[in-house]
């Protein structure tokens, strides 16, 4: 990257982290089961929902206990199944429709970050309908105060039940783009790990790593905090002891609970710390391949890792130690190097590869100028690239599996 450029990225990041303490951040109230809902709903005087979620979700019966908690309480509610893998502007735009048509007030977002992603889009629609989303794209330009906005994580790793940002795929261009905003905060988040006990273990392993991949990336970066260091540490230490667990055994209630409760700190971590480079490559695979998010991250995190070298090395042996790798004796390099190592272990142990299939290298100039643009100068990343030097991490993950067109 040119020096000005360099130069630029770390005013705006410096500035950015001297306003931190000023920034109305907020963490949304915990509920720990869907049968406390109505009383939330009620005390907040709403008296019309409209669940959010995915076909797949909705398909395996885990909206059933949150429908009878709302219908015991003749609490209306209606329900929108159509979101897909990467939330498309088509999805916000019919979900709207029933909301409105129904005179709903108040959204709830139930399933992975797709689903809590769209209800946050459709409640910043609802908030502000003469605007598109397009509109809003970038920073603190929503401005209003949403309706009453619950998510509901059925995968332990998104971290959108916290966060101030929504990600959305334009259904024409397929590009994919963030709302970042306050208000986009839930004012309450369902840790309930009964409504986890379905998810196959490919996912779980999936989103396990991509919440993994927000407390790394938020805890590597250049604008933590005290708080945002402890939660990112938290995070790490109950996914490595409890992802295994329930990627193998996945009806253990206990390692459920503690994926839920590592995927809200990984995402209060990062929801004031940023993440990086690897979310920002992973954003523009999800918009141009639908590549799922959490297998986007969970592929990419040691490549950065490692790309990032000995400036990380001490970030790293503090994790390490979180994870049970290393102690306060380890060597820094020594530490990281068992850090980035485990997650390639993981990763072979969950048959996660170290390829996306569907890249093609012509689209890869694009895709790098996708993750350049989201990721500068905002993201506080321990080492600063450019689009060209982005590009290398497509190639990467693409030559690895014999997939480049230049090899055919």
């Amino acid at each position: 990257m040119h020096k000005l450029r360099k130069l630029y990225c770390r005013t705006f990041q410096t500035a950015l982290k001297l306003a931190l303490p000023f920034l109305p951040y907020r963490s949304p109230k915990i509920v720990g089961s869907v049968k406390g809902l109505p009383e939330v709903i009620t005390k907040n005087k709403c008296s019309r929902v409209l669940i959010i979620t995915d076909p797949t979700v909705y398909s395996l019966g885990l909206t059933a206990r949150l429908e009878k908690a709302l219908k015991n309480a003749d609490i209306f509610y209606c329900l929108y199944s159509g979101t897909v893998a990467n939330p498309t502007t088509d999805n916000v735009d019919e979900a709207l429709a029933l909301y409105q048509e129904n005179g709903c007030d108040a959204l709830i977002g139930f399933g992975g970050g797709s689903s809590m992603d769209c209800a946050k889009a459709v409640g910043a629609r609802a908030a502000k309908p003469r605007q598109s989303l397009a509109q809003m794209k970038g920073i603190l330009k929503v401005h209003k105060k949403l309706p009453l906005l619950i998510a509901i994580p059925t995968t332990a790793g998104t971290g959108s039940e916290t966060t101030l940002a929504a990600v959305i795929t334009d259904a024409g261009t397929r590009h994919k783009y963030a709302i970042n905003d306050f208000p986009l905060i839930p004012r309450y988040a369902v840790l309930d790990p009964k409504v986890t006990l379905g998810l196959p273990p490919f996912v779980t392993a999936t989103t396990g790593l991509d919440a993994l991949t927000h407390a790394v990336e938020a805890y590597i970066g250049n604008s933590t905090t005290y708080g945002t260091r402890k939660n990112a540490r938290r995070a790490v230490k109950l996914i490595f002891e409890n992802l295994d667990t329930a990627y193998t055994e996945g009806t253990n209630i206990e390692a459920r609970k503690n994926m839920l409760r590592a995927s809200f700190y990984a995402g209060c971590a990062f929801s004031k710390s940023y993440v990086g480079y690897i979310h920002a490559v992973a954003h523009s695979l999800g918009g141009e391949y639908n590549v799922p998010h959490g297998l986007a991250n969970a592929v990419l995190l040691p490549f950065f890792l490692e790309a990032y070298g000995p400036v990380i090395y001490p970030r790293l042996h503090q994790l390490a130690i979180e994870a049970g790798l290393a102690d306060e004796n380890t060597p820094a390099d020594l530490a990281a190097w068992n850090f980035i190592e485990a997650v390639k272990d993981m990763k072979k142990r969950f048959g996660i590869t170290d390829i996306i299939p569907e890249i093609q290298d012509v689209d890869i100039p694009k895709l790098a100028h996708y993750a350049d643009k989201e990721a500068n100068p905002l993201y506080p990343v321990p080492v600063l690239m450019d689009a060209r030097e982005l590009e290398g991490f497509y190639y990467q993950i693409m030559k690895l599996g014999g997939a480049s067109q230049n090899q055919v």
